[in-house]
């Protein structure tokens, strides 16, 4: 059961940004590695003796159940923390809680609503963190959604991604990963509800920086958008902790659905994606997600490939 990766140890996940091109690609190659190895009944035990510890301030189930399940299939242990048990700077300080858990364990993996709590984690940690999800990112949904797009595309560079919805982290870390890659986002989305002006910026930066030719753009038109699609992907309109503008945003963003008809302007073999949990009937077509053009399911299911990419590279 001998196995070999590029090694990350001691670093942190907090972004998709904290991956240059290169170390992307090493973490979907040894994700399809650690996939093909499972699918014949092979697990190497190489996180034996380690321990994970999950802080939740939300709800999950693709996140709690990918992460330890990863850690078991690598031979390490997962500790879910809820938030009945910690409460990031209420009941103690982020500084505290880092310093203390980083002592107990071999990492740190959470699901938040700051930002700001991620980078406080990260700063004070002695073991790396994991970004599980905040209100500006999400690089480990994205990890899974590019696995899931390079298994069926093959070469990523050159494909046009068409996001359909909210400029919200999901997209951010879309975005961020696209123009690192080589691939061209396009954001179909209301006014007022685009991707930051400081996201697309830092998109076109990071494109010149690697001499990717990637692109990230803003469109409201998503007839105009998906026109010669390859990958086309939607999310909530609201996102947890929005709430109370569910019923605003279902009118706002009532155009945007992804429907049938909207994909049928893409390129004949577009594959749709979505992060889940679903709205059917409002961001996407009820249905479309047993479409043959719809990838949602193996995409959930690669988070699990993904995440032990992650787990590998970081604590092993």
């Amino acid at each position: 059961m001998s196995f070999t990766t590029y090694s990350m140890k001691g670093r942190h996940l907090g972004s998709i940004r904290d991956l240059d091109p290169e170390e992307f690609m090493r973490v979907l190659h040894t994700a399809r590695d650690l996939k093909n190895r499972s699918l014949t009944g092979e697990r190497p035990p190489i996180l034996q003796g380690r321990t994970l510890a999950m802080v939740f301030e939300k709800p999950s189930l693709r996140t709690v159940v990918s992460f330890e399940v990863a850690m078991n299939h690598l031979g390490g242990h997962a500790l879910y923390l809820g938030p009945d048990q910690i409460s990031l700077g209420k009941r103690e300080t982020v500084e505290d809680i880092a310093e203390v858990l980083s002592g107990f364990v071999d990492g740190i993996m959470a699901r938040v609503f700051a930002h700001a709590h991620i980078q406080e984690l990260i700063k004070y940690s002695k073991v790396p963190v994991i970004n599980g999800l905040c209100d500006y990112e999400h690089p480990c949904q994205i990890l899974g959604d590019f696995l899931t797009i390079w298994e069926r595309k093959g070469c990523l560079k050159g494909r046009k991604l068409v996001y359909v919805g909210d400029g919200n982290n999901v997209a951010n870390s879309l975005a961020f990963a696209c123009a690192r890659l080589g691939m061209h986002m396009v954001c179909a989305g209301p006014e007022g509800y685009e991707l930051k002006p400081r996201v697309l910026e830092t998109c076109a930066q990071d494109a010149l920086d690697f001499c990717s030719g990637g692109s990230v753009i803003q469109l409201h038109d998503p007839a105009a958008a998906i026109k010669d699609a390859d990958i086309v992907y939607t999310d909530v309109w609201a996102s947890m902790g929005q709430e109370a503008e569910a019923a605003h945003r279902k009118k706002i963003f009532a155009p945007y659905t992804v429907s049938r008809a909207l994909i049928d302007k893409a390129k004949p073999d577009v594959m749709v994606l979505h992060c889940l949990p679903a709205h059917y009937g409002d961001e996407i077509e009820a249905g479309l997600q047993r479409d043959p053009r719809s990838a949602i399911y193996p995409q959930a299911e690669n988070r699990l490939n993904a995440q032990k990419a992650v787990l590998a590279m970081l604590l092993r």
